[in-house]
Parts: structure tokens; C-alpha cells; sequence
């Protein structure tokens, strides 16, 4: 095996980590916590079905690899929740050191283009990042409303919290911020929020 190679491998070794990354949110039917790699393919799946409803045209090849490599630095920067605001505060430096670390186990133009990859959709600018951004803010919520907004309840979070982390999806996808005001309001009538 050259050099090369044996770089790739190390990468495809070093990211099976992120199967071990357990979010706050749980798989449907009350299942348990969901890892980042199950998020990430829920995501990426997600983005290909859901296409037809982005703002612009985007690249879906880009997005749905986005979506793909968006929490491999919670290898190292563990999951920070989407409302845990003294979480927040450290994320984008944790997130920024796991990034140069995990990727640079890649070859030097694979690195550059995972790290570009990864930049552009914490930049959230381009319509692939904000098409993406939108599967990264529907999948969970989705889950949650599957299960009847118990993690909302576990962790106490508020109605305006939801809509601030939600209101970036319609950058995205004004049809999906759509969806995902209705599931709001009825987890407001319900009493989850």
C-alpha cells in the first residue's frame, strides 16, 4: 500500500469514531440517543428526496456531502447540543482544532477540499450550505416531533429557541420552513414547547 493510500485508510479508520458520537436526539418510535453517523446519512438521504425544494439550484452531490462530513469534528469536539448556549460559546473553537486534526490525517488536496467542504457549510452562503443547513435543522426536529417533543421537554426548551435555530432553514427552503412551522405550532398546542 503507498503512502497515499495508507493516508485514505487511516481517515476511513479515524472517522468510524463518529459512530460512537451520541446526540441528544432520539431515533423514531422513542428509540435511543442517534449518533452523528446516523444523523449525517439521515441527512444526506434526506437532502436528495427533498431537492425539488430548495430556493435555488444547488449541486446535490455537494449538499448531500456536506451533510455527510458536517460532525466528523465532533470526533473530537464532542456534540454540542442546539441549546445548550455555554456549549455554544466553545463550539466553533473545539470544532476548528478537531477540523485541522482529523483532516489532516487525509492527502494535502483531500484535506484542502473536506476542509473547503466543511467551511463552506459552517459559512452558510452558498445554496448547497443553506439547503444543507436546512436537512441539519429538519432531521432532528422531525425525530423529535416523532416522539412526541420529548426532548424538547427533557431539556426545557422554549417555543422562541426553536424558531431561532429553525428560522435559518427558509434560507434554504421556504417550503420546508413551511413544514416546519406547522410541526411547531402544533408542538406548542401540545405543550412541548
Amino acid at each position: 500500500m503507498d503512502e497515499r493510500m495508507k493516508k485514505q485508510m487511516a481517515f476511513a479508520l479515524e472517522i468510524d469514531k463518529v459512530k460512537n458520537i451520541f446526540r441528544q436526539t432520539h431515533l423514531s418510535m422513542n428509540g435511543r440517543n442517534e449518533n452523528d453517523a446516523e444523523h449525517s446519512w439521515h441527512m444526506a438521504v434526506m437532502a436528495y428526496l427533498l431537492r425539488e425544494y430548495a430556493n435555488e439550484e444547488i449541486d446535490i452531490a455537494k449538499v448531500m456531502l456536506m451533510c455527510l462530513i458536517h460532525d466528523i469534528v465532533e470526533i473530537d469536539a464532542g456534540d454540542t447540543y442546539a441549546y445548550d448556549a455555554e456549549g455554544l460559546k466553545t463550539q466553533k473553537a473545539r470544532e476548528d482544532a478537531a477540523k485541522e486534526r482529523i483532516f489532516s490525517i487525509l492527502p494535502e488536496e483531500q484535506k484542502e477540499e473536506f476542509t473547503a467542504l466543511f467551511d463552506e457549510f459552517e459559512a452558510y452562503e452558498t445554496p448547497e450550505s443553506k439547503f444543507a443547513h436546512a436537512m441539519d435543522n429538519l432531521q432532528p426536529l422531525m425525530l423529535n416531533h416523532s416522539n412526541g417533543g420529548s426532548d424538547w421537554r427533557e431539556h426545557q426548551v422554549k417555543a422562541e429557541q426553536v424558531y431561532q435555530r429553525q428560522g435559518k432553514t427558509k434560507l434554504g427552503s421556504q417550503k420546508l420552513f413551511e413544514l416546519t412551522d406547522s410541526i411547531i405550532q402544533e408542538n406548542i398546542r401540545k405543550g412541548n414547547l
